[in-house]
């Protein structure tokens, strides 16, 4: 296979490079005759090695406030995703319940109901650290048991690795 970076480029990366370009420029780093040079060199290039050559010599740009707000965005789906899975794991002996509830003849108080207290609070608690004033996406990503980056293998794997262990 070829390298990546010989790759045609699209329109859509010189645009993506060209704002990069202009983006330097607007703080200073670039002067407006490099930019004009820059960019047609940008506008001239066939592959993405080119496009890189015309940027190499700049500093990464700073993380814009729209893309950090797409990331949150995601982040927050995946772990309403998480979250509601577990809550639908922990309605399971609430549902066993009302059905020997509705076995016995569903007589007296529906005693089942004690059982809802705890899903709800794990998922009024949850969702309040997801949507609240101050979201704590870490926090709720930790007590998902998903790790700080989706690393939910690494501890059972550091379970496995001493189970077979003999003292």
């Amino acid at each position: 296979m070829s390298d990546a970076s010989n790759l045609r480029a699209s329109d859509e990366d010189r645009e993506r490079y060209a704002q990069s370009l202009r983006e330097h420029f607007a703080a200073g780093r670039i002067g407006e005759d490099e930019l004009a040079d820059r960019l047609d060199a940008v506008y001239e290039a066939r592959t993405i090695a080119e496009l890189a050559a015309v940027v190499n010599d700049l500093p990464a740009l700073p993380v814009t406030a729209a893309a950090r707000r797409a990331e949150l965005a995601e982040r927050r789906v995946e772990l309403r995703r998480h979250l509601m899975q577990q809550a639908g794991g922990a309605l399971t002996p609430f549902v066993i319940c009302t059905v020997v509830w509705a076995a016995s003849g569903a007589t007296g108080a529906f005693w089942p109901a004690f059982l809802l207290i705890f899903p709800a609070l794990f998922l009024f608690r949850n969702g309040w650290r997801l949507y609240g004033p101050a979201p704590d996406l870490d926090r709720v990503q930790l007590e998902l048991g998903r790790g700080p980056r989706g690393g939910r293998g690494r501890h059972r794997h550091h379970q496995r690795s001493h189970r077979g262990q003999t003292r």
